[in-house]
């Protein structure tokens, strides 16, 4: 429920007791008047002003512009018949509050035209009502000049902090979104090929059990490293991205590929002139995600890993001799592709896949770009 007071217009300079006064004064300047008629036209012209003004903060939409139009009659008619201006304070506050761009100029000109018009006219027909209170009277024609647009101002900025909070709100969540997902990706990337690798070594030593037992205790042992890396793995990713060197990479890539009996051929050196750590890091993983993709979906027997730098780019390509990828295994959630375009996407990279009698990956990460992240 509105309260009473909500009425009167709520400045930062004008406490609700000055207003107050604004309310009573008229009845001052009615009281001049000898002749009872005129009293009783300016009581009705001072409750229909404030019935309009009351109905203005209540109406929507179309409805406002005419309680509005209705104020400024009854301030024109008590500024001509009783000398008394001042209501086109009120009037000027209330538009302040109008969101509207296009109301607010239209009915803060037509107000402002209006007021001082009917001064001027007020001067001409009897200066001695309004000579007397000329430095009041130019002190509410300033008002009403700036208090509109005091207002108008002050309620904009008050809505884009509004705004601004909502958009905070917003980025925090989405923040907390994002970090999910990369603690997602940083899981599948890392998580997902020490399985992988436990995975296979287990059917090889599971193989070699009667034909070599030697060979599948020194499987199990791998397999029991390869666990305890996972874990503190996991471990480092909980608390942040872990920054993974392409040679380490490289000596786990080998150890998954041969486990799963495929050739691997590299070419070229895992190491880059000048890159910086966080390209390093996502090179990285895409190069983890690829070889895990051969292994889990090409049913080649063997894998191919090139190495080069251009004047533009880092390159790693990764070739397998399986199977290919259709476009649906491209787009698929499971194939970790998406992922890899995520992460070379931070850094403005990029993925491009060659199908056809096996499958080609190039990841590929712009040289400018990481230097000036660098810098």
């Amino acid at each position: 429920m509105q309260s009473w007071y909500s009425i009167f217009p709520k400045s930062p300079w004008l406490s609700i007791y000055a207003w107050a006064i604004f309310c009573l004064l008229p009845f001052f300047f009615i009281f001049r008047s000898s002749s009872p008629i005129e009293i009783a036209v300016g009581i009705s012209l001072i409750l229909l002003f404030f019935l309009s003004y009351r109905f203005s903060f209540k109406s929507k939409s179309g409805l406002v512009y005419m309680w509005l139009s209705f104020e400024m009659v009854i301030n024109i008619a008590m500024t001509l018949l009783f000398g008394y201006v001042y209501l086109s304070i009120f009037t000027a506050s209330f538009i302040g509050n109008i969101r509207s761009t296009v109301g607010f100029f239209i009915m803060y000109g037509l107000h402002i035209f209006f007021t001082i018009g009917a001064i001027a006219t007020g001067f001409f027909i009897e200066i001695e009502l309004f000579l007397p209170q000329f430095h009041f009277i130019l002190i509410s024609v300033i008002g009403t000049v700036l208090l509109p647009f005091n207002l108008y101002y002050r309620n904009k900025r008050e809505n884009l902090e509004g705004q601004l909070e909502y958009a905070r709100e917003r980025i925090s969540e989405l923040i907390i979104v994002e970090e999910r997902e990369r603690i997602a990706r940083d899981l599948h990337d890392t998580l997902g090929q020490k399985l992988s690798l436990i995975g296979l070594k287990s059917d090889l030593a599971g193989k070699l059990v009667t034909r070599n037992p030697e060979k599948a205790i020194r499987e199990l042992q791998d397999i029991r490293q390869t666990a305890s890396i996972a874990l503190k793995e996991v471990r480092e990713l909980v608390t942040d991205m872990r920054a993974t060197k392409l040679t380490d990479e490289l000596v786990r890539i080998r150890q998954i590929l041969s486990a799963a009996e495929m050739d691997v051929t590299i070419e070229g050196e895992p190491v880059f002139t000048d890159i910086p750590t966080i390209a390093e890091n996502v090179l990285s993983m895409c190069l983890k995600e690829a070889v895990t993709n051969v292994v889990k979906h090409s049913f080649g027997n063997s894998c191919r890993i090139t190495f080069f730098q251009t004047p533009d780019e880092y390159v790693i390509t990764v070739a397998d001799n399986g199977i290919g990828i259709t476009r649906s295994g491209e787009t698929s959630a499971g194939s970790g592709l998406q992922g890899m375009r995520e992460r070379l996407e931070f850094i403005n990279g990029r993925l491009d896949i060659e199908s056809g009698k096996g499958t080609v990956l190039k990841i590929r990460v712009p040289v400018i770009l990481t230097h000036i992240m660098k810098r």
